[in-house]
């Protein structure tokens, strides 16, 4: 019989690449992803130890197509194996792979171009809600008297901070993986 386990990780929009390193560790340690669900549940059954590379992949448009969309991920040896929160999730055991750097990324255009389907999929609905919701809401608090507004403004200042570092983090890896690139 199968030993399966959870463990609770959470990673944000731009650390996609720690948690390819993380399911990669896992499967080396004997853990096979199994899936994801939120709020950070990751699921996994016992396997044999192997090194098996982990690559994610935001794209929405691809999920309208996605017979076609996965098709050509098989064609080159990747296995499928789940969507969650706008990213399609692939495996390939190093021992499969010609070069043991092998990604879904065949050139550093289309690396870029996952990093700006996150960034419209996943932080403009993110700046949105900072613009719109956090940022008003802030500034109302901020200028009324009593009690419960006060403990509003400090949830408010939490969510302003906490979204900031967000998009500092986004920007400064979105930036180095750039600069990386050219």
């Amino acid at each position: 019989m199968n030993e399966k386990k959870t463990e609770l990780r959470w990673f944000s929009v731009p650390e996609w690449k720690k948690e390819e390193q993380y399911l990669r560790e896992r499967h080396k340690a004997g853990w096979r992803f199994t899936g994801v669900t939120f709020p950070g549940f990751y699921h996994f059954e016992a396997c044999e130890p192997e090194d098996v590379v982990y690559q994610l992949d935001y794209n929405q448009e691809g999920l309208a197509h996605k017979d076609e969309y996965v098709q050509m991920f098989r064609d080159c040896g990747w296995e499928y194996l789940l969507d969650f929160v706008g990213y399609s999730y692939f495996r390939k055991p190093v021992s499969e792979m010609d070069d043991k750097n092998e990604e879904i990324f065949c050139d550093d255009a289309s690396r870029l171009d996952m990093i700006r389907r996150t960034f419209k999929g996943r932080v403009l609905p993110l700046v949105v809600l900072f613009c719109c919701i956090i940022v008003p809401q802030l500034l109302m608090q901020f200028n009324l008297e009593r009690t419960i507004n006060k403990v509003l403004f400090g949830c408010y200042v939490v969510l302003f901070v906490v979204y900031l570092l967000l998009f500092m983090q986004f920007g400064y890896q979105y930036w180095k993986l750039k600069k990386e690139l050219e």
